[in-house]
């Protein structure tokens, strides 16, 4: 996967799926309204219309399913027909999924999305983490030849007309942020160390025409950023603070994005057992978000399970934003209790102002990381913020999953001029109202 090219185009072409695998994909409904005249040059001379029909009769996704239309050169396969108030209208793991599963091998293949306009960005996002980037096999080392995904989207359901150009160029660029965030995830340690890192950031930096400042090592301290030169002062790379910033012309509103980088965390004074040191390269999962979701803008979990990421706030508008953010791209969010006069005691400290762990880990351990950095801020602090933990949907098993992209060009979309990221935003002007939103989960509300 790390040496494929994945590209989105209003039209794929036409090809012997032969020549060039195929894979459709949608949910099943959605399938049955695309035309075979929109198939029928993807798929000739090896699959008939009858057969296209035969196989979308023998479709049971429950929640998903598939089905060979052509050896394994041709597959149509459906996505959940339904799914709960609290996941992705789009599906969007499921799509991932599938694609990892169905899609046939070979140097050039394509993709055929059929969905609604609203899910073509967290379609898009959830293609991107099927083609990891990063990988140390000795058989993708030996071999250089580039691979190709085309991907053209079918839109049906309201506002179903043809991709615009813009829209292609925004899911690029969305696509691209995804994966590298996490290709520095996937990538072990002793290579992505904080040196590496930044080299990282100043790649971003050169393609954006910014140059980014950088504070580090023993100046941290002197210009006051103990916590972060406390962490890795003993680290043979030194820690580091990086910024980049963007001011484009007639902007009316500052936007802070914060992400952690820590790339390996021991533990500490504390040091982590062997059952959780393994992943703790993904530490570094907050700031590459960070790194991808700004990179694409300018071009614009113990409480929550293995697919939410967990969001406090001291703002319940927000709060509500961040979770219609993930249901919009695919990156999904739940909240946690916000209540400090309850929870802020766990730090309660005899030697120091506070101590940085909680006393009861029965006591939402979540909701108290949260509150430790919020207090750095100050509780009395008349402004909005937002902390996401994003720990446990940062990987799906061994692979990073570029988690919080997505979400942060959905969260903020509304501030962009590009449509598609104004469309899946919860704070623009397209959004839907709550009546909406419930007469739309009353119809989707069906665990699977």
């Amino acid at each position: 996967m790390a040496n494929v090219q994945l590209q989105f185009q209003a039209s794929a072409g036409e090809a012997d799926p032969q020549s060039r695998p195929l894979l459709v994909l949608g949910q099943l409904h959605n399938l049955h309204r695309l035309p075979w005249a929109q198939l029928r040059g993807k798929l000739q001379p090896r699959v008939t219309e009858e057969i296209w029909q035969a196989a979308l009769g023998t479709l049971n996704p429950n929640p998903t399913d598939s089905c060979p239309l052509y050896l394994n050169y041709a597959t149509v396969a459906a996505l959940p027909s339904r799914v709960s108030r609290h996941n992705s209208p789009s599906a969007a793991q499921f799509i991932t999924r599938l694609v990892r599963n169905c899609l046939p091998g070979g140097v050039n293949r394509c993709i055929v999305m059929v969905c609604e306009r609203s899910e073509v960005f967290a379609s898009a996002c959830a293609l991107a983490r099927a083609f990891p980037l990063f990988t140390h096999r000795s058989s993708a080392s030996r071999s250089t030849e580039k691979k190709t995904v085309t991907v053209e989207f079918f839109l049906v359901g309201q506002n179903n007309g043809p991709i615009e150009v813009a829209t292609l160029k925004c899911l690029a660029s969305a696509t691209e942020g995804v994966r590298l965030a996490a290709r520095i995830v996937d990538t072990p340690c002793n290579e992505m160390n904080t040196d590496n890192f930044l080299e990282e950031i100043r790649k971003v930096g050169k393609d954006l025409g910014i140059t980014p400042t950088i504070i580090r090592d023993e100046e941290l301290k002197e210009r006051g950023f103990g916590g972060i030169y406390g962490v890795g002062k003993a680290a043979l790379h030194p820690p580091a603070l990086a910024v980049l910033s963007h001011t484009p012309d007639g902007a009316t509103q500052t936007i802070a994005w914060v992400g952690k980088g820590i790339v390996y965390d021991t533990g500490g004074l504390s040091i982590k057992g062997k059952t959780t040191m393994p992943g703790m390269k993904r530490d570094c999962g907050g700031a590459a978000a960070i790194l991808g979701a700004f990179k694409a803008t300018v071009k614009q979990g113990i409480a929550t399970g293995k697919y939410h990421a967990a969001v406090l706030t001291n703002n319940e508008e927000w709060e509500k934003a961040c979770v219609k953010a993930g249901r919009n791209c695919g990156d999904l969010v739940h909240p946690l209790v916000y209540c400090p006069e309850l929870h802020f005691s766990e730090f309660t400290s005899a030697v120091a102002d506070m101590k940085n762990s909680v006393a009861d880990r029965d006591n939402t351990p979540s909701s108290c990381a949260g509150l430790f950095i919020a207090s750095h801020i100050g509780f009395d602090w008349p402004g909005v913020w937002v902390h996401i933990d994003i720990a446990a949907p940062v990987h799906a098993g061994e692979r990073a999953t570029g988690y919080g992209v997505a979400l942060l060009l959905s969260l903020f979309g509304g501030a962009s001029e590009d449509p598609l990221l104004n469309m899946v935003s919860p704070l623009g002007c397209n959004g839907d109202s709550p009546t909406e939103d419930m007469e739309r989960d009353s119809k989707r509300r069906r665990l699977v």
